[in-house]
């Protein structure tokens, strides 16, 4: 018994929520439960109530704390193409570390002070300390935000895209296979490009989309250092 009331004195909210964001990124939301939860923290589950109300409360905290430990990239770069070229690609590496937080963005949002000067706030003010007029500014974080969320949304049932995991290539060598084998009368073109497609989930990919976005943006927006420095 000494062990467990040892513990429950040290526990904190922020361990609970590094706990059960761990859950949600390597296994997933619906498998934390408070019971779960509590199980790996060594407590009893009327111990979390005293810190949570209920699941809900704790998917918004695991949003507020991800956002809020948003790594924003060193402000190294000074050209409006190179900034949100590196915004864009902090947001899509927060999102597969964190992949809960592509269902969490599209179910709550961040009202906490944490989460909205981590991977709000920061943000902004980077953008307008690059030269974004203040409308620009809050349009672009928009941009980068919702492209980044969807474009991990996408490749995350789609392993094949990314060149990082182990079993990448064999996964494409497979995907490359079925779109090849499809019947070529009902399928002429996917047939033809069969490996084309299978680099549409690729980091490649998320960088043309990318390129092409930061080239509108800045030529719409007028910005200094526009189209030359986003295809440089």
């Amino acid at each position: 018994m000494a062990g467990p009331r040892s513990r429950t004195k040290t526990l904190t909210s922020e361990q609970i929520i590094e706990v059960a964001t761990r859950i949600c990124d390597e296994e997933d939301i619906e498998v934390l439960t408070i019971r779960r939860l509590a199980s790996d923290l060594g407590v009893g589950a009327m111990t979390l109530y005293s810190y949570f109300r209920s699941k809900e409360e704790i998917l918004d905290a695991i949003a507020d704390h991800v956002m809020g430990n948003f790594r924003l990239p060193a402000a190294e770069q000074t050209s409006p193409a190179e900034v949100v070229r590196d915004l864009a690609l902090a947001f899509l590496e927060m999102m597969r570390e964190h992949p809960s937080m592509v269902r969490l963005f599209s179910t709550r949002v961040n009202t906490t002070p944490e989460s909205m000067r981590g991977a709000f706030e920061s943000v902004i003010a980077r953008l307008r300390e690059v030269g974004f007029t203040d409308g620009d500014a809050v349009r672009v974080y928009g941009l980068i935000v919702q492209y980044s969320l969807g474009f991990a949304s996408y490749q995350a049932p789609r392993p094949w895209g990314r060149r990082d995991l182990p079993d990448a290539e064999e996964l494409r060598r497979q995907r490359k296979h079925f779109y090849a084998a499809l019947p070529r009368d009902g399928f002429p073109n996917m047939v033809e490009l069969a490996t084309e497609l299978t680099a549409l989930p690729s980091d490649e990919q998320f960088l043309f989309g990318l390129e092409c976005l930061i080239d509108g943006v800045l030529r719409r927006a007028g910005t200094a250092g526009g189209a030359a420095s986003a295809v440089s």
